[in-house]
């Protein structure tokens, strides 16, 4: 099974800002809506399907974002994701925005969520067929911290 998926998304005009760049608040909707799109076509996870039936689902509890190019109107990315650490209530996920080419870095984000129970409202344990799915495509960083691992990356680039 895959550890990063990766899929292509379009930046469309109406997330840019005057500068035809994209605005820094929509990077979390490509992050997520491609996060959401990859593990459907990867895992067979129907996050939407969970809530409706199980009622149960993640919630972002945190993200921590970095921009290191800009995107620009109309451009093709490429977004990879992956599970980077995981609990028994919890997963952390790293994104990372590419060119078309990926030759450039564009963005890299760490999103925290919790798992959650709508009937209960409260945060609630992964499932064992989850928590296997979880070790079997964990691809831990070697950093600890945020800022540590875009480090690496200003020096690459």
């Amino acid at each position: 099974m895959k550890k990063i998926l990766d899929s292509k998304a379009k930046i469309r005009f109406q997330d840019c800002d005057p500068f035809n760049h994209l605005n820094n608040s929509k990077y979390l909707d490509y992050f997520i809506n491609a996060r959401e799109d990859q593990v459907l076509e990867n895992y067979g996870i129907d996050i939407f399907g969970m809530i409706k039936n199980d009622l149960k689902g993640w919630v972002v509890t945190s993200n921590q974002i970095a921009y290191f190019k800009p995107v620009i109107t109309m451009e093709t990315v490429i977004i990879e994701s992956q599970i980077i650490d995981f609990t028994e209530k919890s997963l952390k996920i790293e994104m990372r925005m590419y060119n078309n080419e990926k030759t450039e870095l564009k963005s890299i984000i760490w999103a925290n969520f919790v798992h959650f129970d709508l009937k209960i409202q409260k945060s609630t344990h992964h499932s064992q067929h989850l928590m296997s799915l979880f070790n079997s495509v964990k691809n831990k960083v070697e950093s600890q911290y945020f800022e540590d691992r875009i480090q690496k990356y200003k020096l690459v680039s």
